[in-house]
Formats: C-alpha cells, structure tokens, sequence
C-alpha cells in the first residue's frame, strides 16, 4: 500500500522539497500541491489523501481552518501540522481543530517520513506529555462552557474507563497506565478504544485535550 500525501505550504521551494523526499520512498508518493488553505480543502476533497502535510501560516484561509475542514469532510484523511515554534499557539489550534499531530518545520527528513507514516496507520505523533504542555500553557483559551457541554458524553464511560482517560490526559503512555492500575497493557489498548469510540474522538490527542476540556484532570 502506497500512502498518498497532500503538501499544502504557500512557500514553493518547501512543497518541492517536501515532495522530493516522498517520491524518493517506496511507499510514499505526492498526489497534489496547495498554495494556501482553500485549495488544500478543494484538493483534499477531490484526491482523499491519507495524509495532509498543513502549514498554518497561508495567505487567506489558514492552516487551521484548513484542517478543521478536512477532518469534517474527509474522516480518513489525517493530518499534520507544519509549524515554525515548538509549543506554539498554532500547534495548540491545530491540535483542536483534528490534526494527528504536529511537527517543526525544519525538521529531519527522517523524522518527517516516520510521523507520515505513524499517522497514515492512525497513530499520533505526539506524545501526550506535549499535548498537556500545550494545553496548560494555553489554558486560559478553553472556556468553562465546553466542560459543561462534554460532561454528557463523560456519561457514556464505565468507571474504569474514565479512570484510564484520566491517566492519558496526564500524558502517561499505556506501559505507564498499565503499570498505574495494575493492568495489562493489552487491557489498556482495549480500554482506549472503547474510550475512543464512546466520546467520537480520532485519537490520543484529541482524547488528552477532550480530558482537559471537560475537567476531568486539572493542571497541576
């Protein structure tokens, strides 16, 4: 199976590079090019690709709206945001807005191809000790009215179920969960599932912040 890529950056010599490093891979190939968000969404639409490289500072409609389109429109798509700063406000928003991840734009070309390839098999690239890092240090943009909307679908968890949730939104990985309650980490995979499919969430990521968001774990 070929994994087909998206590159949306509005900078041309980067789309060139970025689709050099794909096509030199066997199992990696280009399928198009955007020069700025509405195109990405247009492209998106039209070619399914499993995967959207997203930079989030693109003349007009930005990366963010960009990917909280795509994941609406095209679920199987995944993507991952392309940005300058560690940390940063647009990694946060991307985050929020459904990507699988995020990556500094001068990152090695090893680095780029093995997170292609971890979100392409529906897995985040990052970790969620980063993605709680992120959320504290941008706490005050999550309003208190979300908890109160999400704490119906906190309803639908059984008790251990939330007592998992709780340890991923501390950024703990399963090894660490299952050592935490005395599972097996199979059991924790199985658990996550459940917790992903019960709340509609696409991954780690998005359970970590759907955690945060409705209080189930506090900064500490």
């Amino acid at each position: 199976m070929t994994t087909r890529v998206l590159i949306a950056d509005d900078e041309a010599l980067l789309r060139m590079a970025f689709s050099m490093i794909l096509e030199a891979q066997p199992d990696l190939t280009s399928v198009g090019e955007a020069e700025d968000g509405l195109t990405a969404i247009r492209l998106a639409a039209d070619l399914r690709p499993d995967v959207v490289l997203m930079d989030v500072r693109m003349p007009g409609t930005d990366g963010i709206e960009a990917t909280r389109q795509i994941v609406r429109n095209c679920p199987q798509t995944k993507v991952l945001i392309l940005t300058t700063f560690d940390l940063d406000e647009y990694a946060f928003a991307g985050l929020k807005a459904g990507a699988s991840g995020f990556l500094l734009k001068n990152t090695r070309p090893e680095e780029l191809l093995t997170a292609i390839r971890t979100v392409a098999a529906g897995n985040a690239v990052v970790s969620g000790r980063i993605t709680r890092l992120l959320l504290e240090k941008f706490r005050p943009h999550i309003p208190d009215a979300v908890a109160i909307a999400r704490d119906e679908r906190l309803s639908r968890l059984s008790a251990r179920e939330r007592e998992v949730l709780v340890q991923v939104g501390s950024g703990l990985s399963n090894a660490e969960i299952a050592a935490t309650l005395h599972l097996a980490e199979a059991t924790v995979k199985s658990h996550l599932g459940r917790i992903l499919h019960k709340l509609e969430l696409r991954d780690r990521i998005q359970a970590v912040i759907f955690a945060y968001e409705s209080r189930l774990i506090h900064p500490v």
